[in-house]
């Protein structure tokens, strides 16, 4: 199963002025200012930290003690929603929905949290690593599903329907998944980054939600066209659009809290807050500048 299959299921700076050098185009600024505590709807409002001046940047190689596995736990969640979570429709409250819809939204989660942390750059390799996770996974099943079963083993007889229900999407989906995760993330990647270079690292929840409804909006467009015109009418494919866009963008509302509070702890322990002022946004780079 590939990266938006989950939906196959679902129902009709200039940032903070810096006295300090610049490393690579990205102004670092000290997060040890942290949060402080906002009036809005119980969401903490961000104060914007300063550099401090003649303060050398962190080079653009340098490591981290948390990057690595949060890389890992959103192509753990890639690959989970989209291979687990398609297979069942679930009705809750009247509305008809794949599983899969619950937890795909996260793999967004952990793109805004990484680009707000360690700046576009880095996620960009973490957007390829989930990029070749799903490759690799929808290659292997195709071959899984297409080696010629041994006829003396009896259980291939009820498993291979199951991973040909399973596994077997045509090439229109399988296309049409990894474009439109590919654009999807990398939008959302962007839109997080300039808005925090315009609100000066303000506003974190208009960052989040802005961004993942660029990001789902250019991932369905991209995916539903072409995975299903000429099958599905027009007016069935723009009303699924529409519900998975408004769906996940609930879902990234309804963690919010969760986010303020994962990027604070982040910014805090890896000394780390990236503002992408000169960054090179070409997809297609993986420097770390």
């Amino acid at each position: 199963m590939t990266a938006s299959s989950e939906r196959l299921s679902t129902a009709p700076h200039s940032g903070p002025q810096a006295s300090g050098p610049r490393a690579a185009g990205l102004l670092r600024v000290d997060p040890g200012v942290g949060l402080a505590t906002g009036s809005g709807a119980g969401i903490p409002e961000e104060r914007p930290s300063s550099a401090r001046p003649g303060r050398p940047d962190n080079p653009p190689g340098r490591s981290y003690r948390y990057y690595d596995l949060i890389m890992a736990a959103f192509v753990a969640v890639l690959l989970c929603s989209n291979l687990i979570g398609p297979g069942k429709v679930c009705m809750v409250l009247g509305v008809s929905f794949g599983a899969g819809n619950l937890f795909f939204p996260i793999s967004y989660i952990f793109g805004d949290v990484l680009t707000e942390v360690y700046g576009y750059a880095r996620t960009r390799k973490v957007i390829w690593a989930g990029f070749a996770a799903l490759a690799f996974a929808a290659v292997m099943g195709l071959v899984v599903v297409h080696m010629p079963a041994d006829p003396a083993e009896p259980f291939n007889r009820r498993i291979q329907p199951a991973l040909e229900l399973i596994f077997g999407n045509t090439w229109r989906i399988v296309v049409a998944s990894m474009l439109g995760y590919w654009a999807g993330d990398f939008a959302n990647s962007y839109v997080m980054a300039r808005m925090k270079v315009l609100t000066r690292g303000r506003w974190l929840w208009t960052r989040t939600i802005s961004s993942t409804a660029v990001g789902q909006a250019v991932d369905s467009m991209i995916f539903y066209p072409l995975a299903f015109l000429g099958l599905w009418s027009a007016g069935t494919i723009a009303g699924v659009i529409v519900f998975n866009c408004l769906f996940k963008m609930a879902v990234e509302a309804a963690f919010t809290p969760v986010t303020y509070a994962v990027v604070g702890w982040l910014k805090r322990v890896e000394n780390e807050d990236f503002y992408d002022v000169d960054t090179d946004f070409n997809p297609f780079s993986l420097r770390d500048a």
